[in-house]
């Protein structure tokens, strides 16, 4: 291959990596399997501390979520959970991020507005 076709050919590997690499990866079956041991703690009242691995799924979830459109869809997934899911304790639910000391740019509530989520 002669070097203009290498350096043509490497820019647009380069450009395609570059473009990939800041799309949204997030789906709500990774966003619902970090948060399924939250479940239990948001149906049952919540005497107790948020369980280990429901603030470990909450943290997991945050550092997926690493731009915008994975937030929004993170978001949108926790919306139709709420809709869905009978019984959650939505005051807990909005309660959850500061009790496993994780900083979530947004209210987890059925009436978040998830296209203002950045």
């Amino acid at each position: 291959m002669s070097r203009p076709a290498a350096a043509v050919l490497m820019a647009a590997v380069l450009v395609a990596v570059l473009s990939t690499s800041s799309e949204a990866a997030m789906s709500c079956s990774v966003v619902f399997r970090n948060l399924m041991p939250c479940l239990g703690y948001l149906q049952s009242g919540g005497n107790s501390a948020p369980p280990t691995p429901c603030c470990d799924g909450i943290s997991a979830l945050m550092a997926q979520a690493n731009v915008k459109a994975d937030r929004q869809t993170a978001c949108n997934c926790l919306k139709t959970a709420a809709a869905s899911v009978t019984g959650i304790n939505f005051k807990l639910a909005g309660a959850l991020p500061q009790r496993c000391g994780v900083n979530i740019p947004y209210k987890i509530s059925p009436s978040t507005d998830c296209t203002k989520v950045n």
